[in-house]
């Protein structure tokens, strides 16, 4: 059976198969409008993009690009604009930018900084593993936290319910159960919150072997450079997890994304779970 992923987007689903992405987006007058588009990964064109630990970080930029432009999309379907993509390359691309720019900050320089000021009060802290767990704490607080936040804000719970749909579809198809798919979980292993669950947990693992007797600088601009190898670790992770769910190590493992997950999706209703199908038609 093909492998989907999917994401959610404003009053849609995008869903994506190894050679298609389809989105739904339900416009103001409740109808859903259905867009379907090829799609063939950079490491299906290139086989030395392919090699495991290279693609995960390849596929994370795909995702990322993809996922900008359907958003994009899916807010002019919703906001009953014209159906065409509005933002012109530039502007993706800048929007790209600062979106890592703004992660690289919250989730890499703050942690970090807050930690180093740890350290400086506290010589305990200077410690490798306890310098390095404690600002993989701190980045998980602040991650769970944000998305908690956000989580109470109704348009952004809408999204949640979408992203629960999207998961409860994608369920039901792995089981050949589209007809039952109210009987599935919300929940599921393969998606980008257990995926950046892992990056975090997987780098106090990789920044353990970090010296901590160098300038503050180049402790950023090495977690910086480390980013695709982590997440590349992560990508293959993910793409294993499925064949281990029923191992109890495992189980533990990834159970932190998960639980995120809790928060990150919510019960759809009938409506949107139409439009995660729809998608998902449109994918296969």
């Amino acid at each position: 059976m093909d492998s989907i992923g999917g994401q959610a987007l404003i009053e849609g689903v995008l869903m994506k198969s190894p050679t298609h992405i389809g989105i739904a987006v339900r416009n103001q007058n409740s109808e859903i409008i259905v867009k379907r588009e090829p799609y063939k990964s950079l490491t299906k064109k290139y086989k030395v993009l392919s090699i495991p630990f290279i693609r995960g970080s390849i596929v994370l930029g795909e995702t990322m690009i993809s996922g900008l432009k359907a958003l994009n999309y899916s807010s002019d379907i919703a906001m009953q604009k014209d159906g065409e993509e509005k933002s012109s390359f530039l502007s993706l691309f800048c929007t790209m930018l600062l979106s890592i720019a703004v992660a690289l900050l919250v989730f890499k320089l703050l942690p970090l900084g807050i930690t180093q000021l740890v350290a400086n009060a506290n010589a305990l802290f200077e410690n490798r593993f306890i310098f390095n767990l404690s600002e993989g704490v701190i980045k998980i607080g602040i991650l769970i936290g944000y998305v908690y936040a956000i989580s109470f804000i109704p348009d952004i719970r809408r999204v949640f319910q979408y992203h629960g749909a999207e998961h409860m579809v994608v369920n039901a198809h792995e089981h050949n159960d589209l007809d039952n798919v109210r009987k599935y979980s919300t929940v599921h292993v393969r998606c980008g919150t257990s995926f950046i669950l892992f990056v975090l947990g997987i780098s106090i693992l990789v920044y353990v072997f970090l010296p901590t007797e160098i300038s503050f600088v180049s402790k950023y601009g090495l977690r910086i450079l480390l980013l695709p190898l982590i997440a590349g670790i992560a990508y293959e992770l993910i793409r294993i997890s499925p064949k281990y769910e029923k191992n109890i190590l495992f189980q533990i493992f990834i159970s932190p994304g998960l639980l995120v997950q809790k928060i990150t999706t919510k019960e759809p209703d009938e409506a949107q779970i139409e439009v995660a199908k729809a998608a998902l038609k449109a994918a296969l």
